[in-house]
C-alpha cells in the first residue's frame, strides 16, 4: 500500500515549515491564494494570465496573489497535496501517483481534456512524410523522462512495433537531438512539436491521445482548503474558464498578456502562440465539454492512466482512481462553464503565422509554409 503521510514527507524532505504553512493555506484565503503552475510560465498556462489579466478573478472575489513558476508537475502535485498551495496545475499521473504515497491532492477539473503526449519528427530526419505508427519499426525513436516515455511505451505496444524500435532516453534535449539527426523520431509534448516548426522544418505529429485516452493539464486542490473555501474554488474555476473562453476568441492579446507577464517570453512570443492555438481547438475543447461543461471529468481516462501506471511498476499503491477527481466545483449554470463549447468559436483548424516551417497533426497534410497546421477537434 501507499506510505504514510509521515513516510513521504520524511522522503520528500519537508520540515516542520512545510507543515505550518499546510495548515495556514488549508485554514482559509484571508491573505489570497496563489496558483503554483507545473512548469516555466509558457503558451500552455495562457487562460491563468488572461483570466488574471482580465480581472476575471477578482470579479468572483478570488484574490490571487500570484501565479508560481513550478519545477515539473510531479513538484506541484506533492505542494498542493501538501497545502503549500491552494492550487496547482498538474497531470492527471502525477495527481494518481501523489495519491498512492500518503498525499490527498484533488482534481477539480480537466484543463487539458487529452494527453499533450505526441510522437513527432520532421521530414528530413525521418527521411519523408511520417503517416503511420506502423513507420517507426526499425527506427530510433528518443523520449524525456515520465509520463512522455510511459506512454509513447504503451503507444508503441499497442500497435505492435515495440520489440522492433529503439526506445531511447533523450533526457530534456529531445527536439535539439532530433533536428541534429541523432533520433529518427521523438516522444514529447504537442509544444515541443510546434517548437522544431519554428526552426524551418516541416514536422509530422502523432497524438497519442488518440490511442489511448488520457488527461493532460488538470487544476488541483487541497481538499482540506476547498472543504473550507468551496466557494473560492468554484470562483477560481468560473475565472479560469471564462479566461480561456477570452483567449480562445482573442488569442493574440491572450498571449500579450503572457507576455507582459514574463517578459523573458517576448523571444519567443510567437512559439506561445502557437502552442496556445493548438491547445485551445485541439485540447480544451472534447465531447465532454460539448455536453457537459469546461473542464469535465470522466472516469475512463482516470482508470486508463491509474493501469498504464500501475503496469509499469510507478505508483505506491492501489487506489480507487475515482477519488482523485470532482466535477463538484464546476458551476454548470455558468456561461463559461456550462456552455463554454458554445461562448468559444475556435477555427476549424489551427492556422498560426510562425517564422517558417510546417507542421502535420495526425498525417494531416500541411498546405502553405510559414503556417503550422492541425485538424479540427
Amino acid at each position: 500500500m501507499g506510505e504514510t503521510r509521515r513516510q513521504f514527507l520524511r522522503a520528500t524532505g519537508a520540515s516542520a515549515v512545510g507543515l505550518t504553512g499546510a495548515v495556514g493555506v488549508t485554514a482559509g484565503q484571508n491573505d489570497g491564494v496563489s496558483l503554483l503552475l507545473n512548469w516555466k510560465p509558457n503558451g500552455l498556462h495562457v487562460p491563468y494570465y488572461a483570466a488574471q489579466a482580465r480581472g476575471y478573478y477578482e470579479e468572483q472575489g478570488v484574490t490571487l496573489t500570484g501565479i508560481e513558476s513550478g519545477q515539473g508537475s510531479d513538484f506541484s502535485a506533492k505542494q498542493v497535496g501538501l497545502g503549500n498551495v491552494a492550487f496547482a496545475v498538474t497531470s492527471a499521473d502525477q495527481l494518481l501517483n501523489v495519491n498512492t504515497r500518503g498525499l490527498s491532492p484533488r482534481s477539480v477539473g480537466v484543463v487539458m481534456q487529452r494527453s499533450p503526449v505526441v510522437v513527432f519528427t520532421t521530414r528530413e530526419a525521418f527521411g519523408g512524410a511520417f503517416t503511420s505508427v506502423d513507420q517507426l519499426a526499425g527506427k530510433t525513436v528518443g523520449t524525456g523522462p515520465g509520463m512522455v516515455r510511459i506512454l509513447t511505451r504503451l503507444l508503441l505496444e499497442r500497435r505492435g512495433v515495440l520489440p522492433e524500435v529503439e526506445l531511447v532516453d533523450s533526457g530534456f534535449d529531445t527536439v535539439q537531438q532530433l533536428l541534429a539527426g541523432q533520433i529518427d523520431a521523438a516522444g514529447g509534448v504537442f509544444g515541443d512539436a510546434v517548437t522544431a516548426s519554428q526552426r524551418g522544418n516541416e514536422v509530422f505529429s502523432m497524438p497519442v491521445a488518440d490511442t489511448i485516452p488520457s488527461y493532460g493539464h488538470v487544476l488541483a486542490v487541497n481538499p482540506g482548503f476547498a472543504e473550507q473555501n468551496p466557494g473560492t474554488v468554484r470562483g477560481f474555476l468560473r475565472a479560469t474558464a471564462r479566461g480561456s473562453a477570452w483567449a480562445t476568441d482573442d488569442p493574440a492579446e491572450a498571449v500579450d498578456a503572457l507576455v507582459e507577464a514574463n517578459p523573458a517570453l517576448s523571444e519567443t512570443a510567437d512559439v506561445e502562440r502557437a502552442k496556445w492555438a493548438e491547445m485551445a481547438t485541439e485540447y480544451v475543447l472534447s465531447q465532454a465539454v460539448r455536453e457537459r461543461g469546461w473542464g469535465w471529468s470522466n472516469a475512463d481516462p482516470w482508470e486508463t492512466m491509474y493501469r498504464a501506471l500501475g503496469d509499469a511498476d510507478l505508483l505506491g499503491g492501489q487506489l480507487d482512481p475515482g477519488s482523485v477527481w470532482t466535477n463538484d466545483y464546476l458551476d454548470l449554470d455558468d456561461e463559461y462553464v456550462g456552455e463554454y463549447a458554445a461562448s468559444v468559436s475556435p477555427p476549424g483548424t489551427v492556422t498560426t503565422t510562425t517564422a517558417s516551417g510546417t507542421t502535420t497533426w495526425g498525417g494531416e497534410t500541411t498546405t502553405a509554409s510559414g503556417t503550422t497546421t492541425g485538424g479540427g477537434n
